[in-house]
């Protein structure tokens, strides 16, 4: 089954995890197979937020919410269930500084 890791931190605490501990924990979840995607995402003041309402497009500078922690990455991984996806989420580095929380993927049905 699939699951997204989303990696939340302050971003005043975005350097107290060496990039090198990131790239090594993407490393190792390809090795074990467990890796489908994993990216880092650039500060929340690059964010652009998009709404429709009634046909009419909005666009917002900035996140959709404002929050202390903010969204700083993502892992899309496969585990054989929730239990094995939060043993692989608390390997990810950042949750010694934030939080990992894991979503099961839903999929979609073309009817």
């Amino acid at each position: 089954m699939k699951y997204l890791c989303l990696v939340y931190l302050d971003e005043k605490n975005l350097d107290t995890v060496p990039d090198s501990e990131c790239i090594a924990c993407g490393e190792a979840l390809r090795r074990s197979g467990h890796s489908i995607a994993a990216e880092a995402l650039q500060g929340v003041h690059t964010a652009t937020t998009v709404r429709v309402r009634n046909g009419k497009m909005a666009v917002t500078d900035g996140p959709f919410a404002e929050t202390k922690e903010q969204l700083a990455g993502f892992y899309l991984i496969d585990a054989k269930d929730l239990n094995e996806a939060i043993q692989l989420a608390s390997k990810i580095p950042p949750a010694r500084v934030g939080s990992v929380e894991v979503r099961p993927i839903r999929e979609l049905s073309a009817t």
